[in-house]
């Protein structure tokens, strides 16, 4: 069914098109992202589809009765109510119900109604409805999914009784989210629902959202979430809005497609145009060939000429070289101890950094990503530990604080004294690569926004030259495209990276390897960050494997104490408990195996090396043959022991 249809929507200001003739349906159960530009007109669009504002043409309609909730940027919730008592509004006529039924109860229990057979019978019949209701309703289990939801925002007990006004403007952003998820709208409309949300939160979103009953509409620059959570792709771009199908990487690629297509057939066009005009051009003054001559004009004429199939749009564009090479050993940190004032963090951690190499580092917020880089750099000290850098290496490094840069300057300043030797024209040509073109260039850094801001940090790192890039949250503040272009700057650098981010996308496509660092301090990973996640669940999984076995040891030895009477039966059982422990052994050995093979695969070494990447693969195929082998000899010879104990 659907709910909601926008029909040749269009929206102008000062009589210039911000977009038009948008056509699009919302259906029961979506899951869209809404992608596109800053200054597109994303956000215009969703007030629209809300009834906030209206089109200038066209109509949006929706089913009767429709229950839209909206979260706007950085919209958060502003009640002195305590944190529980708001999340208990969402429930208020299931509390009523809940009173009502208590009601009947204590009525139901009147020796005087009990007499009363015909009156009993009445409200028996009204509370047995109230109960029907109360549980389809889900009265006995919404406290459990309050509980869950905040939880799940990251709110635990111990704050439910705060009141909201004192949280800050996150944590207000996070609690306004939590109260639409339980307030389950037939469409939820949402405007950057995962700034202020750490990694832990996003994963549990991500979950809920799949199993979410309603549909949704969401505009966000996560492209690691667009991608776990939306099936098909709305793009705002040059002033119309496109379908695609799928999630946020699908429509990267068709996107991709189609415009070379578009491409091909301007392309195409052109030509057939430059043809026919020549020919007419040369033979409209001939007498023998006016008349051909003429037909193709008209053919001109009648022509639907396409437009030129490019972006008018500003782009960044720009790469990050090396003046100098570095040794092969970039960094070594052994036995890290991080913190403030003797309060550790984080320890030990242990980092070898090689050249080429790209580590991104994760943990959750709080447990000191940024101190561990300040500490690499001697800007705090370690608490214990050493860092020490290799041979030849310069570091270049981009602060998410964007300390670096003097607010008494101007942009064109900020890099021209740094660089007095650089001419004027190469500063302001480079600093056009970054969109910072004209009189752009004397703003004062002081007035520049977050963005800006954020371009001009990265505009310095290119002009260093260095080998080494230590990157505090690069991609904060950088819209969806500049982020695309920093990747692939990045991907193409032939130097080193070491780098903290929040944006799984930018992980993913930019680390070779991951470290994790907790309270216990680092763990090293050897892939991206969905190699990442896969070994964690593995480790997962692992330990509760381990942990129910160690139950199942326990339930055994107590089930024994029966069996000892029966000395051929003990014999028996122990023949069996050696072969139990001859096969586990053969499994760990294995699976040491098959580990050392996914780690040589994961070598950037091999990357390129197909003959050797083939030998491991099938080394690893006759492995993993053999753990299914020794697997199904364990079971049968542990169910044949189960049977004894």
């Amino acid at each position: 069914m659907i709910l909601l249809q926008a029909q040749d929507v269009s929206r102008e200001f000062s009589g210039d098109p911000l977009f038009s003739h948008v056509t699009f349906d919302i259906q029961e159960q979506d899951r869209i992202g809404l992608v596109g530009r800053n200054g597109a007109g994303k956000t215009t669009l969703l007030k629209m589809l809300i009834g906030d504002t209206q089109p200038d043409s066209g109509e949006i309609t929706t089913k009767k009765e429709l229950s839209i909730g909206y979260l706007a940027q950085n919209q958060g919730l502003n009640t002195d109510n305590l944190i529980w008592d708001e999340m208990l509004t969402v429930f208020k006529k299931v509390i009523q119900l809940e009173k009502e039924i208590h009601e009947l109860e204590k009525q139901l229990g009147d020796p005087t109604i009990i007499a009363n057979s015909e009156k009993f019978e009445k409200l028996s019949n009204v509370y047995d409805q109230k109960q029907q209701t109360f549980k389809t309703q889900n009265g006995f289990g919404y406290q459990a999914e309050i509980r869950g939801v905040l939880h799940g925002f990251g709110f635990e007990e111990s704050v439910y009784q705060r009141s909201v006004n004192t949280l800050s403007g996150g944590q207000k952003t996070k609690l306004a989210l939590a109260k639409l998820l339980l307030e389950q709208h037939d469409l939820l409309v949402l405007d950057e629902p995962t700034n202020h949300l750490d990694m832990n939160t996003l994963a549990w979103l991500e979950k809920y959202i799949k199993s979410y009953s309603g549909a949704l509409l969401i505009v966000s620059h996560d492209r690691y979430f667009l991608d776990h959570v939306v099936t098909r792709t709305l793009d705002l771009d040059r002033k119309t809005l496109t379908t695609y199908t799928g999630n946020y990487s699908d429509y990267v690629d068709q996107k991709a497609a189609r415009l070379k297509s578009e491409w091909k057939a301007y392309e195409k066009q052109q030509t057939k145009i430059d043809k026919l005009e020549d020919f007419v051009n040369k033979n409209l003054v001939r007498a023998s060939t006016t008349k051909r001559a003429q037909s193709r004009r008209k053919q001109l004429e009648k022509m639907t000429v396409l437009e030129r199939p490019t972006d008018n749009n500003a782009e960044v564009h720009f790469h990050f070289a090396a003046k100098y090479s570095s040794g092969n050993v970039v960094l070594t940190v052994q036995n890290a101890a991080i913190g403030y004032d003797q309060h550790v963090l984080s320890s030990p951690i242990n980092i070898e950094l090689n050249k080429h190499h790209v580590l991104g580092i994760v943990g959750p917020n709080g447990i000191g990503k940024s101190t561990l880089l300040k500490s690499i750099l001697g800007q705090i000290p370690l608490l214990a530990g050493t860092v020490k850098l290799g041979a030849g290496v310069e570091i270049g490094y981009y602060d998410q604080e964007q300390h670096n840069l003097d607010d008494k300057k101007t942009v064109l300043n900020e890099l021209w004294d740094q660089h007095p030797l650089v001419s004027e024209k190469d500063i302001r040509s480079l600093l056009g690569s970054f969109l910072f073109s004209g009189d752009n260039v004397l703003k004062p850094v002081k007035n520049l926004s977050g963005g800006e801001r954020a371009r001009l940090l990265l505009t310095k790192l290119t002009m260093q030259a260095d080998n080494f890039l230590i990157l505090d949250e690069p991609t904060n503040h950088l819209d969806i495209d500049s982020r695309e272009v920093l990747e692939n700057a990045l991907n193409e650098f032939d130097g080193t990276v070491l780098f903290v981010s929040h944006d799984r996308y930018f992980i993913n496509r930019v680390a070779t390897e991951i470290l994790e660092i907790s309270p216990q301090g680092s763990q090293l990973f050897l892939g991206d960050y969905d190699y990442y996640l896969m070994k964690k669940e593995d480790q997962k999984v692992a330990s509760s494997t381990a942990a129910n076995q160690e139950t199942a040891v326990t339930d055994n030895n107590s089930k024994k104490q029966d069996y000892l009477a029966s000395k051929e039966d003990q014999k028996a059982q122990r023949k069996l408990q050696r072969e139990v422990e001859k096969q586990e052994n053969k499994l760990d050995e294995l699976a040491a195996t098959e580990n050392k093979i996914q780690t040589q695969m994961a070598d950037p070494q091999f990357f390129n090396d197909h003959l050797k990447l083939e030998e491991l693969q099938n080394t690893l195929n006759a492995t993993q043959a053999q753990i299914t082998e020794v697997e199904n000899k364990w079971t049968q010879l542990s169910e044949q022991l189960e049977k004894l104990n």
